[in-house]
């Protein structure tokens, strides 16, 4: 029966790009399977409404090599958050790179229009399209921070065979936002019967709370407000003892 290992690096990104590709070698931990961590964490994202533009690089730039180098030394998979170049110089995609045992790239399909933020005047939406990556024996889904608000998307990608949602973040602090946040990987998890490992920034501008939830619903392992490196292991056992007793999936009609 296959088993992930997983760790989720809850840890602050600053402005200096240089020292964030420093962080990665050394807050990647040895023996896991799958390591997230958060979004934007090639650059933090500055104060509200600034240019990111400057601080984009391609995927194949500084950043995710450096990530790419990371995985390979520690003999894992890696996923994090930077801001990618594209066709509109001034608008870069907000984009996942998955380097190491399996590779990939996600540009957030949701940009964070909303609790007073306008990330689509900074930021251009990608494509709506799945992106899935194997790990260690299990389909493993991207998603980025306000995605979770769209029940859609992870459907998407469970239609795809995600048994996993990977959900690196930066959720902004603020009133509700924890208990938001708890409520909607819970809910992702349970609606589609899958795990749900979701690494976010730290306090205090940002909620923390990176988790691992389990099909059923049940917390695995949840941080707290400050850096943190979140470790938890997971196997198929358990997502298909909750498909049979919740089979939800086999049972939509629509």
């Amino acid at each position: 029966m296959a088993r992930l290992r997983l760790a989720l690096v809850q840890h602050a990104s600053g402005l200096d790009p240089d020292a964030n590709r420093q962080l990665l070698a050394d807050l990647t931990p040895s023996g896991a399977d799958l390591v997230v961590f958060p979004e934007a964490f090639a650059r933090d994202f500055g104060e509200p409404g600034s240019d990111v533009s400057r601080y984009a690089e391609p995927v194949d730039g500084p950043f995710a090599t450096e990530v790419a180098r990371v995985a390979g030394e520690h003999g894992t998979t890696v996923v994090a958050g930077m801001f990618e170049t594209g066709d509109d110089p001034h608008r870069p995609f907000n984009t996942l790179v998955v380097r190491g045992e399996a590779e990939a790239s996600y540009r957030k399909i949701h940009l964070y229009d909303s609790f007073g933020y306008r990330e689509s005047d900074r930021l251009r939406a990608g494509p709506v399209a799945p992106a899935i990556v194997d790990v260690a024996g299990f389909r493993v889904g991207l998603m980025t921070c306000y995605d979770l608000r769209f029940p859609e998307l992870a459907r998407l990608l469970v239609d795809e065979g995600a048994e996993v949602l990977a959900l690196p973040a930066a959720w902004v602090a603020g009133p509700r936002k924890v208990d938001h946040w708890r409520t909607l990987l819970r809910a992702r998890a349970i609606e589609n019967t899958v795990f749900v490992a979701a690494a976010a920034q730290p306090g205090p501008r940002y909620t923390g709370h990176s988790m691992v939830v389990d099909p059923m619903g049940d917390v695995l392992a949840e941080a707290g407000e400050g850096p943190e490196v979140l470790v938890a292991e997971i196997d198929h056992a358990g997502l298909e003892a909750a498909r049979r007793t919740n089979p939800s999936l086999a049972n939509r009609r629509l």
